[in-house]
């Protein structure tokens, strides 16, 4: 410290003197919004936050609860992890998730699998319809090589470092962080088997809404994609909103859309049996 703060009494009057100070990203607690869906009560909400670009969050989530993604000005790139919270070494599994459904374009009515056959998330609803299930995350190396900075502490932070950040705070390791999808930023594969990145910038405003199927823990990170062209590091803030709902029910339509996705909702049902 130098200054004034190197005194340890100035610095606590310092910090002291931040309280009620409010910025853009940052969660809010307690969670507030004026625009939850018809139905939803404010003493549903369970987490209200932006994170901001190059930022993380993390939450755990009770089964039911509905998870809702803002790419708020239309550059995001939502990094998803998602853990059983009971047994965090049951956890996404982006290959499963892909070849289970026979389909490796998420949307509306995709599940998002674990490596136990159990469905730990579905998507409700899509606004974006870009995602991407084959790339993964930036790390340190990817942002050195293209920005000259990749480091958690630098001007160009990367997402597979601020995923382990959320899930260091469930007692998590580098180990466990596992491939991720990301949402708002899609992929196309051609036919000769060339990425295309689909990166945008969209429009403002597009909206995901996922429900959990069992206990879970998400972890995200706000970081660019690993394949963005671009020359500079470009990503801008990404809301989260979460709130309680009900258990999904068995004449659900996206539980019954398919045999394979029948199967992971029963399983699950199984599992929450024991």
């Amino acid at each position: 410290m130098t200054g004034g703060l190197a005194n340890p009494l100035a610095a606590r009057d310092h910090a002291r003197a931040m309280a009620g100070t409010v910025v853009d990203a940052m969660p809010k607690v307690p969670p507030v919004a004026d625009d939850l869906p018809e139905g939803v009560a404010a003493d549903d909400l369970l987490w209200e936050e932006t994170i901001a670009a190059g930022g993380y969050a993390t939450r755990r989530l009770a089964r039911g609860a509905r998870l809702r993604l803002v790419d708020l000005e239309g550059d995001a790139c939502a990094s998803l992890m998602i853990f059983n919270a009971e047994m965090p070494t049951e956890r996404l599994n982006v290959a499963d998730t892909v070849k289970v459904q026979w389909n490796a374009y998420l949307g509306e009515g995709k599940l998002l699998l674990s490596d136990m056959g159990r469905v730990l998330m579905s998507i409700i609803e899509d606004g974006a319809e870009t995602h991407d299930t084959f790339c993964g995350t930036s790390n340190a190396a990817t942002n050195e090589a293209k920005y000259g900075e990749g480091r958690n502490s630098g001007a160009y932070p990367n997402g597979r470092d601020r995923l382990l950040l959320g899930a260091a705070k469930h007692g998590l390791q580098r180990r466990d962080v596992h491939p991720c999808v990301n949402l708002f930023k899609g992929t196309r594969i051609e036919q000769d088997g060339t990425i295309t990145p689909l990166v945008g910038p969209y429009e403002a405003g597009r909206t995901v809404i996922l429900r959990a199927e069992m206990d879970v823990i998400v972890v995200l990170a706000n970081c660019p994609h690993v394949l963005d062209p671009r020359e500079d590091w470009t990503v801008t803030p990404l809301r989260a909103t979460a709130w309680r709902g009900a258990v999904t029910h068995e004449e659900c339509r996206i539980r019954n859309a398919t045999p394979e996705g029948l199967r992971a909702f029963l399983n699950v049902e199984d599992y929450l049996r024991r």
